[in-house]
C-alpha cells in the first residue's frame, strides 16, 4: 500500500503539499494524537495559547476604544485564516498548516500596532533592536510556558519554518533570535517557504489591504470617491452597481471589499496554477527550491495592490487622527520601558529574574518581552500602575 493511501484518512493532497504524514516532527518528540494530524495540533495549540487571546485587544490600525467595529489583531488574524484555508483547499494544499500559520503570524506585534514596535525597536537598539517577526518566534519557542516538558508550543518543523520565512527567504546576517531558532531547527533560511506558508503570507496581504480600506472608509479618513483612481480598488469600484454611492453607504463599501477580495483571490489562483504547471513540482521541496515565489499575483494585479498599499499608507496610516494615537503610544511605551529598566523590581513576580538585575542586556530583553506581550488596554493600565499619579 502506498504511503499516501495508508494515510488516506487525512484527506487528499497535491504532490507539492506538506502532507501531515511527511512532517519533519517536533524539536521535543511527543506521541502523535490519534484523531488529529500534527498540523491540526499546531493550530489547536496556537488557538489555546495566551498570545492568541491577547490579539483581541491589540491594535490593527485603531486603538481598541476608538470603536467596536474596527479590526483588531484577532479579527484580522481570523480573516487571514479564512482566506488561507480557502486558497489552500483550491490548490490541494494542507489547509491546517496554512491556518496555523495565519493564526500565529501576528503574535509578535506590540500594543498600539506599529507605533509600539517602532518605539521598542528604538529603545532596544543597543541590544539588537526589536522585530515583530523575531518576537513571534520567541513566543512560540520560548515565552509561552504551558507544558511541563518544554518552553514554547513545540510546534512542528513546518510551522516554525513558515513563521521564520514569513517574508520570504532570509539573506544576510541573522538576528540573534533567528540564529538561535535556526540552530535548533535547521530551517534552510535562504530558500523559500513551503506553499502553505506562501499562501498564509499573501492571504495576509489580501486581508489587510481590503479590510483596512473598509475600516478607513467607515472611519471617515477617506471616501469612496477617493479610490476611483487607486489601482485594483478603482477598477472594482467602477464595477459596483449604483453610482450614487457616498462614504456612508455601507452596502457599497461591503460590495467593493467583496469584489476586491474575489478579484485578488481569483487572480492569485490562476497565476499560481500557471506557475505550478511551469515548475512541475514533485514535492514540497521543489516549491522551496523554486527561483521565485510560486504563490503570487499576476504582474498587473501586483501593481494594482501596490497602488492600494501606497494610498492606504498616505491617507490612513499617516492620517493625523492615527498620528495622534501614534505619538501617545510612543510616549507610553517609551515611559514604561525606561521606568522598568531603571526599576526592574516593578516587574510582576513571574517576570523577575536575578540576572535581569545584574545584566543590562538580559534586563532589556525581558522588559521588551513583557511590554510587547501587553494588550493596548493593559499597557495603559500598567503605565498608570508604574507611574501612579505621574502618568
Amino acid at each position: 500500500m502506498s504511503d499516501e493511501l495508508s494515510h488516506s484518512r487525512y484527506g487528499a493532497f497535491s504532490a507539492y503539499a506538506c502532507a501531515p504524514w511527511q512532517t519533519r516532527g517536533r524539536l521535543h518528540p511527543e506521541p502523535e494524537a490519534r484523531e488529529r494530524t500534527p498540523h491540526q495540533r499546531d493550530r489547536d495549540r496556537i488557538v489555546h495559547c495566551g498570545a492568541f487571546r491577547r490579539l483581541q485587544f491589540k491594535t490593527q490600525v485603531f486603538v481598541y476604544h476608538e470603536g467596536d467595529n474596527f479590526r483588531t489583531r484577532l479579527t484580522h488574524s481570523l480573516e487571514v485564516s479564512q482566506l488561507a484555508r480557502s486558497i489552500s483547499r483550491a490548490l490541494g494544499l494542507n489547509e491546517d498548516l496554512a491556518e496555523a500559520l495565519a493564526l500565529a503570524h501576528d503574535f509578535g506585534h506590540t500594543p498600539f500596532g506599529h507605533a509600539g514596535e517602532d518605539a521598542l525597536d528604538t529603545l532596544m537598539r543597543p541590544w539588537g533592536g526589536f522585530d515583530h517577526n523575531d518576537q513571534c518566534l520567541r513566543i512560540i519557542t520560548r515565552l509561552e510556558q504551558r507544558y511541563r516538558g518544554f518552553d514554547g508550543l513545540n510546534l512542528t518543523w513546518e510551522t516554525v519554518e513558515g513563521i521564520a520565512k514569513h517574508n520570504g527567504p532570509v539573506t544576510g546576517p541573522l538576528s540573534p533570535v533567528l540564529a538561535a531558532v535556526d540552530a535548533d531547527y535547521r530551517l534552510d533560511l535562504a530558500s523559500h517557504a513551503c506553499a502553505e506558508a506562501q499562501v498564509a503570507a499573501i492571504a495576509d496581504d489580501i486581508a489587510y489591504g481590503s479590510h483596512d480600506l473598509d475600516d478607513g472608509v467607515r472611519a471617515g479618513l477617506f471616501g469612496l470617491d477617493d479610490l476611483a483612481s487607486v489601482g485594483v480598488a478603482g477598477v472594482e469600484l467602477a464595477g459596483v452597481e449604483g453610482t450614487g454611492h457616498t462614504s456612508g453607504d455601507h452596502r457599497t463599501v461591503h460590495e467593493l471589499v467583496r469584489r476586491l477580495i474575489d478579484t485578488l483571490v481569483t487572480d492569485l489562483l490562476d497565476n499560481t496554477r500557471g506557475a505550478l504547471d511551469r515548475l512541475g513540482p514533485a514535492g514540497p521541496d521543489d516549491i522551496r527550491r523554486a527561483p521565485w515565489p510560486v504563490v503570487a499575483f499576476s504582474d498587473d494585479i501586483r501593481s494594482g495592490v501596490a497602488d492600494l498599499k501606497s494610498f492606504l499608507f498616505a491617507r490612513m496610516y499617516r492620517h493625523e487622527r492615527v498620528n495622534r494615537m501614534t505619538r501617545r503610544a510612543h510616549q507610553l511605551v517609551t515611559g514604561l520601558f525606561e521606568r522598568l529598566m531603571e526599576e526592574p523590581q516593578r516587574l510582576p513576580g513571574r517576570w523577575q529574574q536575578q540576572s535581569a538585575f545584574d545584566d543590562e542586556a538580559i534586563r532589556a530583553r525581558l522588559v521588551a518581552d513583557y511590554i510587547s506581550g501587553m494588550t493596548d488596554r493593559f499597557a495603559i493600565l500598567e503605565h498608570r500602575r508604574v507611574f501612579g499619579r505621574e502618568g
